[in-house]
């Protein structure tokens, strides 16, 4: 018999998630023969029109439909094999109308939107699973859930006695959080920034970082993506709709992101296999 391919699932709530967290790291381990595979929750139809040159008639009527081409434009340029939709509606910011919404994903039934998880995870044998941190600073309704019932997923696919209609039970290995937003990480290209006398678009989050509320994550293991960096750019930049190329995204050059923070971070969550920290791969010890 032959020996499994390795196997990298990404929980996301939006279309463009994808590529602006760990999206280097899918497409490194894409590049090494890892099968990558993304679960995306909504379609993100609260996506308000962030691109001033796609701010065109109709644009806002077919948002869902152009963010769905979008991220699959971008799965395309990462080297992801296959998408997941989980079919829920996007929540919308904290305290907006939508998320009153009966299709809404913050409003999806516990059992049935864990379950869906539970079935990819049966069906794709990852050996890592990546998900949300608490979303501490950012308490996007749908980030919070990606957060919980990722976690919960994680745990009850391994679980024979649960969803026993979602195929044969599969203990996924290793469980990840995405650690992207750290202060160290916006204060290292900052002071990048300005020593190439390039104005920071981080300074204002950085002198407002406790008042917002963000906690710095613990970053136990960091993936050397600097091969990528490019990459991860163009896959944001397929999110037409909600990348304005000349936005704060782009304000740092890749070439600053590669020479001072080649690295995507992330926090070993939960693992079966024995762990020796700081790490460097996601799949040390498998």
């Amino acid at each position: 018999m032959s020996e499994k391919q390795r196997c990298l699932l990404a929980i996301h709530a939006h279309p463009d998630d994808e590529s602006s967290k760990g999206s280097a790291t899918m497409a490194r381990y894409a590049d090494e023969g890892v099968r990558v595979v993304l679960a995306c929750a909504t379609r993100g139809e609260e996506g308000d029109i962030l691109n001033p040159r796609m701010d065109k008639p109709g644009i806002k009527e077919r948002m869902p439909e152009l963010r769905e081409a979008e991220l699959e434009t971008a799965c395309d340029l990462l080297g992801v094999k296959k998408i997941y939709q989980l079919g829920y509606r996007d929540s919308g910011m904290p305290g907006s109308p939508a998320n009153d919404h009966p299709a809404a994903f913050c409003n999806a039934d516990p059992d049935e939107a864990v379950g869906k998880l539970v079935q990819i995870i049966r069906a794709e044998k990852p050996e890592v699973v990546l998900s949300y941190d608490e979303s501490r600073g950012y308490e996007h309704p749908d980030h919070v859930k990606v957060h919980e019932w990722g976690k919960e997923a994680f745990v009850a696919a391994a679980d024979p006695d649960r969803f026993p209609d979602a195929g044969p039970a599969w203990a996924a290995s290793k469980l990840y959080f995405f650690a992207t937003f750290s202060k160290q990480r916006m204060q290292i290209l900052s002071d990048a920034a300005v020593t190439e006398g390039i104005e920071s678009p981080y300074i204002g989050w950085l002198e407002k970082w406790d008042e917002i509320g963000f906690e710095d994550p613990e970053i136990t293991t960091q993936i050397d993506v600097g091969d990528y960096i490019e990459l991860r750019s163009k896959a944001l930049l397929a999110h037409a709709t909600q990348i304005d190329p000349d936005s704060f995204w782009f304000a740092i050059p890749d070439e600053i992101h590669r020479k001072v923070y080649p690295w995507e971070d992330y926090t070993l969550v939960a693992t079966h296999v024995e762990k020796d920290l700081p790490e460097d791969d996601l799949f040390q010890g498998l």
